[in-house]
């Protein structure tokens, strides 16, 4: 049994929110630069400048990439073989996202869905723990922004639906989002399980390095290729001004279902596409 303490999960958490906020991961910024290489529009290929350029600035100044710095999704593979020690695992996980937060001079954007009044820590995280063989812990900080999050969509498909009806929900869905989720855009996409678990896969396909495609299930690889083909054929381009890029990747993960149901979900992430992992 392998023991890990709560302080250092702590600082862990801590320094991948503040990275994450400030450092956009390479496969991204490749991506970006790929979508410059091919995008027809002169407008298009303004904002994909810019995009890219921001991003180099945020990095070299240690400054947020884009002022929503997200609500903070976590996710957790702990091993087995893990003992955690010195408190509870979900505190320590908030106290790293807490002073993150406050340390890092990020923006707080939680609030009571209510009233709207801020919580000012930036807390609750949404956190997700898988329990996995092993005795290590790994860590995935995801700052989730709220327009990206805003156009995301679930629905239960009727199975008579099919590969068709499933295509036909997604293209839908981004098109009925256009500008609003700040394209290019990554979409993860969730099919099966339950209502709930088609959204957990959706948004843990947007970890997928961009350009990494499904290499399990090849219906799912060419679904993928087909759906970044038809998304990027609907003009809506980068900020929405127009041209060939809308979509930098499309991830999908998928998972047996009930025989009565489909559930299929459609996360969206913008061009800020922040995630930060350590294995401890």
């Amino acid at each position: 049994m392998r023991r890990i303490n709560t302080k250092r999960v702590t600082k862990v958490v801590k320094k991948l929110f503040i990275e994450a906020n400030t450092i956009l991961g390479e496969d991204v910024v490749g991506a970006l630069r790929h979508a410059l290489s091919k995008e027809e529009s002169e407008t298009g290929k303004q904002v994909l400048q810019k995009i890219i350029e921001n991003a180099d600035i945020a990095r070299r100044k240690k400054m947020p990439i884009c002022q929503d710095t997200g609500l903070a999704v976590v996710f957790v593979e702990m091993g087995q073989d893990v003992h955690v020690v010195g408190g509870a695992l979900h505190a320590a996980i908030e106290e790293g996202v807490k002073q993150a937060y406050v340390e890092g001079y990020l923006r707080k954007s939680v609030c009571d869905p209510l009233t709207r009044k801020n919580t000012t820590d930036n807390l609750p995280a949404i956190i997700h723990v898988d329990i996995v063989s092993g005795d290590r812990m790994k860590i995935v900080a995801m700052p989730k922004g709220g327009g990206s999050e805003n156009s995301s969509v679930v629905k239960m498909l009727t199975p008579a639906a099919g590969i068709d009806g499933i295509k036909k929900f997604v293209l839908e869905t981004i098109d009925s989002a256009g500008a609003n989720p700040c394209p290019p855009v990554i979409v993860g996409v969730g099919i099966g399980g339950s209502l709930d678990q088609a959204c957990v896969m959706a948004k843990k396909a947007l970890l997928r390095p961009v350009g990494e495609a499904n290499r399990i299930d090849e219906r799912v690889e060419q679904m993928e290729k087909e759906l970044l083909d038809s998304i990027n054929k609907l003009g809506i381009g980068p900020a929405g001004l127009g041209g060939r890029v809308t979509a930098l990747a499309v991830n999908v993960e998928m998972m047996p279902c009930h025989i009565a149901s489909l559930p299929v979900a459609v996360n969206i992430q913008c061009h800020v596409a922040r995630h930060k992992e350590i294995t401890i």
